[in-house]
């Protein structure tokens, strides 16, 4: 595993819905992405399984400010992505980043809201940080790029944040190892190049490119941005002031919320309903799975799925937030 070298320290829209991938003629084409769109390939939800025994530094902006996302693949070619995740949680010290991705799992397990050590100084302290575990076939490979380019997309746009490939001047949202080797230092390393395009080259006769890379996110992150549904996703910048319809409902009924609550967000108005809208963290509210929540409003938007305005108290004075009805389980 390539991270096992002490790196400084401080240092469900599915793809399945896309159908045609109208890919940028910069980028070159790809056959990776072609199979990927003519297979209707679609990508694993994100499963948190966050292990408390990772340390909690902020991003140089803030907690749950991250700038954008740094790619990175093991350089393991007889790993499993359970034996990383095994190892990094006991050699955290050495180095950590959030997630991990194969060909059918993406699984979280450090907070995103907090910087991980996986690319040096300065990169660690504004980048969610993920590992793509080396696979072994074509359709493998193919379900694994799918995989990362979700999640890249997912986490831009959990963090407002825009897709933009920063391979040509350093200053962007989405970063391979390599982008943060030669722009930002701190480290020497160069993946996921190589990994790319020798899996490319072996099962699609092209070396795969992390440019080609890039236009998959981006074409992902702008489905997740048009249909808004999923997840609640849809910004006011990616929808480009094209807000959202919503009729409201008065309520006096109690949830709680459900297992899949961090996967969302708290706001002070119906998402992408209006301009200005924030968004606020559960560590604001100390929320827990199961903790209760009581509902004086109900937003339904156009397409059907309802927003919920709760309080987290019965005093009169207590904040009010809308959260999309997925991250709660009601009671009938």
């Amino acid at each position: 595993m390539k991270k096992r070298a002490i790196i400084t320290a401080l240092c469900s829209l599915t793809l399945a819905a896309i159908g045609m991938f109208g890919l940028s003629s910069t980028a070159g084409a790809s056959s990776v992405n072609d199979y990927i769109a003519s297979n209707n390939i679609g990508h694993a939800k994100v499963t948190s399984s966050v292990w408390g025994g990772f340390p909690k530094n902020a991003y140089r902006k803030g907690v749950g400010k991250p700038e954008g996302v740094v790619v990175h693949e093991t350089a393991n070619p007889n790993s499993t992505i359970y034996n990383e995740i095994a190892y990094m949680k006991k050699n955290y010290n050495n180095a950590f980043v959030h997630s991990f991705v194969d060909a059918s799992r993406i699984i979280n397990i450090a907070n995103t809201n907090y910087l991980s050590w996986g690319a040096g100084y300065p990169a660690n302290a504004r980048f969610v940080q993920f590992e793509q575990v080396e696979v072994h076939s074509k359709s493998a490979f193919a379900h694994e790029i799918a995989n990362a380019a979700y999640y890249t997309a997912y986490i831009l746009n959990k963090y407002g944040l825009t897709p933009n490939d920063a391979a040509y001047d350093g200053k962007g949202t989405v970063w391979s190892h390599g982008g943060v080797s030669k722009y930002l230092g701190g480290t020497n390393h160069t993946d996921p190049a190589g990994y790319y395009a020798s899996a490319g080259k072996k099962y699609f006769g092209s070396k795969y490119t992390f440019a080609q890379f890039y236009q998959l996110v981006k074409t992902t992150y702008n489905n997740l941005a048009a249909d808004g549904a999923a997840h609640g996703s849809l910004t006011a910048s990616s929808a480009k002031k094209a807000y959202d319809k919503v009729t409201y409902a008065k309520a006096d009924s109690q949830a709680s919320l459900g297992d899949d609550y961090k996967s969302y967000r708290l706001y002070n108005h119906v998402k992408n309903s209006r301009s200005g809208i924030k968004s606020y963290s559960w560590d604001s509210v100390k929320a827990s799975v199961g903790k209760k929540v009581y509902i004086d409003d109900i937003g339904t938007k156009s397409n059907g799925h309802d927003w919920y305005r709760v309080t987290f108290s019965t005093d009169s004075g207590a904040q009010k937030y809308w959260v999309y009805e997925k991250a709660l389980d009601l009671m009938n």
